[in-house]
């Protein structure tokens, strides 16, 4: 890996792995469309409220499009042992998505999700973007890619405190229960 970044445009660089990431709010429509009851946004929440939460969505999000916008000129290195690599961490990741979407499709409206992923992990999304960015920052061999998607997933811990209150209000002991034997990002289930 090299510090100095990368700046080639090209048809094989990392944008076309960070496509998926462009594409992702349309997967998990097409995903609820599908196996769900079409109305996924509303079940994984509101709008953030408090002006921390908003804070710390407006940086996450702005960290997001400039990991894309640095992948249209990160050349990938393609037929390394970096190339291969990359590509199955990123695999992982769209795996651990597409599964946690599917869950969240499946959940009925006012049930906490705890099945599929959600069994190893309490936020296996922000989990699954993390893995992809890494796969990203491997297949790419660039460590200001990694570095950016690891200041990325600061600002997505931060917003689960707030997501994980708000369940405590909207769920009570229930979701409690949960907290207690399921890791927040990932591992084996806790037990009781």
């Amino acid at each position: 890996m090299s510090w100095l970044p990368a700046f080639k445009i090209g048809i094989w660089n990392a944008w076309i792995l960070m496509l998926f990431m462009a594409l992702h709010t349309l997967i998990m429509l097409l995903i609820d469309k599908a196996m769900g009851t079409g109305n996924i946004y509303k079940k994984m929440g509101e709008v953030p409220t408090d002006s921390g939460e908003k804070r710390a969505n407006t940086i996450s999000t702005t960290l997001m499009y400039v990991l894309f916008a640095y992948s249209i000129f990160l050349p990938l290195k393609l037929g390394t042992l970096w190339f291969y690599a990359g590509i199955l961490i990123y695999l992982l990741g769209i795996s651990m998505f597409i599964s946690a979407i599917i869950t969240v499709a499946k959940t009925p409206m006012g049930q906490i999700f705890s099945q599929g992923m959600y069994r190893y992990s309490r936020h296996p999304l922000y989990l699954s973007f993390l893995i992809i960015y890494v796969g990203v920052s491997v297949a790419s061999v660039s460590w200001v890619f990694l570095l950016l998607s690891i200041g990325w997933m600061v600002f997505p811990a931060m917003h689960v405190t707030f997501e994980e209150r708000e369940c405590l209000e909207a769920y009570g002991d229930e979701y409690q229960e949960y907290m207690n034997r399921t890791p927040k990002w990932i591992g084996i289930p806790k037990s009781s």
